[in-house]
Parts: C-alpha cells; sequence; structure tokens
C-alpha cells in the first residue's frame, strides 16, 4: 500500500483484509474512511454467475431507492402535445422534440435521465451514438419508453432516485446507494431495495449461485467486502 495515500492507508486500516462483513458494519465502515473533502458517493459493486455473453443470463432493470442518491436528478422528456404540458406540469426539467434533438447533436448532453412517449422513438433513434454509450439513451426495458399518460410517474421515479442496473462484459454491476452523509439507516435500505431487484432479475439461464462477491466502498476509498448471505438477505421496509 505504499503508493497509496495517508488518508487512503488511515480508512484501509478500518477494515480487516479479506474478512466479509455484515451490511451494517461495512456501512458504518464506508462511512468512517469517506474523509474526503465533498460528500462521498456510496457504491454497491457486485460479481454474479451469469455469463453476459448468453442472451438469456442478461442482466438489466431499474430500481428507485426510498431515500434516493443523494443528487438532484435532471430529467429531460421526449415528448409533444399535451403529453409535453404533462411533463412540465411534473417536474421535468427539459421538455421537446425536434428542438431537443438538434441541440444533442449540437453536444448538449446536461441531463442525468431521458424518458420519450413512443412516438417520439423514431426521431430519438438518431441519437444513439451519443445517448448509447452514455447510457442515457430511453429504452422500455429501463421504463424510460413511456404511454404519453405514464410520463408523469416516469418523471417522479426519477426524481425519486432511479439507479439502474446492467451486467458488465465481465458479469460485474457497479451502482451508487446514496452519499456517505446518509444516515446509516437510508444507506441500508436504499442497498436492501437494490439487491432485492437485482435477485428478482435473476435470469432463468444462470446455473449455481446468482451473486458471487459484494463490495461497498465510496468515491476515494478502500472498499469493503459484504457477506453474501447477509446483503441478499436484507428486507425492504
Amino acid at each position: 500500500m505504499a503508493h497509496r495515500g495517508k488518508r487512503y492507508q488511515t480508512a484501509a486500516a478500518l477494515r480487516e483484509e479479506g474478512r466479509e462483513y455484515e451490511p451494517a458494519e461495512a456501512v458504518a465502515i464506508v462511512k468512517e474512511g469517506a474523509t474526503a473533502s465533498f460528500d462521498e458517493t456510496v457504491e454497491l459493486h457486485l460479481r454474479t454467475g451469469a455469463d453476459p455473453r448468453h442472451a438469456d443470463q442478461q442482466v438489466r432493470g431499474i430500481a428507485v431507492l426510498p431515500h434516493g442518491v443523494g443528487k438532484p436528478i435532471r430529467v429531460l422528456v421526449f415528448t409533444q402535445g399535451e403529453a409535453a404540458s404533462a411533463a412540465r406540469d411534473a417536474g421535468a426539467d427539459f421538455v421537446g422534440d425536434d428542438d431537443i434533438i438538434k441541440r444533442i447533436q449540437d453536444g448538449w448532453i446536461d441531463f442525468d435521465v431521458s424518458i420519450a412517449t413512443p412516438d417520439m422513438m423514431g426521431k430519438v433513434g438518431r441519437l444513439g451514438r451519443i445517448l448509447g454509450r452514455r447510457g442515457l439513451m430511453p429504452n422500455p426495458r429501463t421504463g424510460t419508453v413511456v404511454p404519453p399518460e405514464d410520463v408523469p410517474r416516469a418523471i417522479g421515479d426519477a426524481k425519486k432516485g432511479r439507479v439502474e442496473y446492467r451486467l458488465d462484459r465481465t458479469a460485474l454491476m457497479h451502482m451508487p446507494i446514496g452519499r456517505a452523509s446518509f444516515e446509516d439507516s437510508q444507506l441500508i435500505e436504499n442497498m436492501a431495495t437494490l439487491v432485492n431487484s437485482i435477485v428478482r432479475a435473476r435470469p432463468s439461464g444462470v446455473k449455481g449461485q446468482f451473486i458471487r462477491s459484494a463490495y461497498l466502498t465510496s468515491t476515494m476509498g478502500p472498499s469493503v467486502k459484504l457477506d453474501v448471505a447477509s446483503a441478499s438477505a436484507l428486507e425492504v421496509e
């Protein structure tokens, strides 16, 4: 650890290398070690037994965290007509159709979540190369392509703390569960909601243990290994 800074080494000394911790213990250690000058994000990292090379073992979904993620979420809605008025009334930060598409093509991407009504997807599809690689492309599987009547609900979910989880090429998932300034109980409840959602999304093609290992960490801190059985057994209040 000689190449690590003093602050990191102090945080790393809070946990025993290789030990698996109960969720409450892990949260307390991560929070104590989050001593950066900003409010660090607390992240959950999972290794799964899924094989992302197989279509029947893909894992992707969303979870609405009860305590949010600790930052304002800027929501863009691609729609028109009455749905546009409903989106503004529901709190969308940006609403539009051709005008918004042109702004994005010109390089503007100052938003966190994009939602679209089905009638707009023919136009929004042109933005695939820009939005897709940033995880901002509306998609029916993640609840961001919705009929006009569901636009207010989708905006509300995004504003509350909507987190998308998705298996990467190495069978890992990386998700925020809040900020170091959150109460321990808030982080645990957010973790429980997220883990429960992921466990329910287990593909039928996965054999054996689904979640192989789990780690909790903060933006600038060391990781703390979670006891998988305890994390998986967390109950949503």
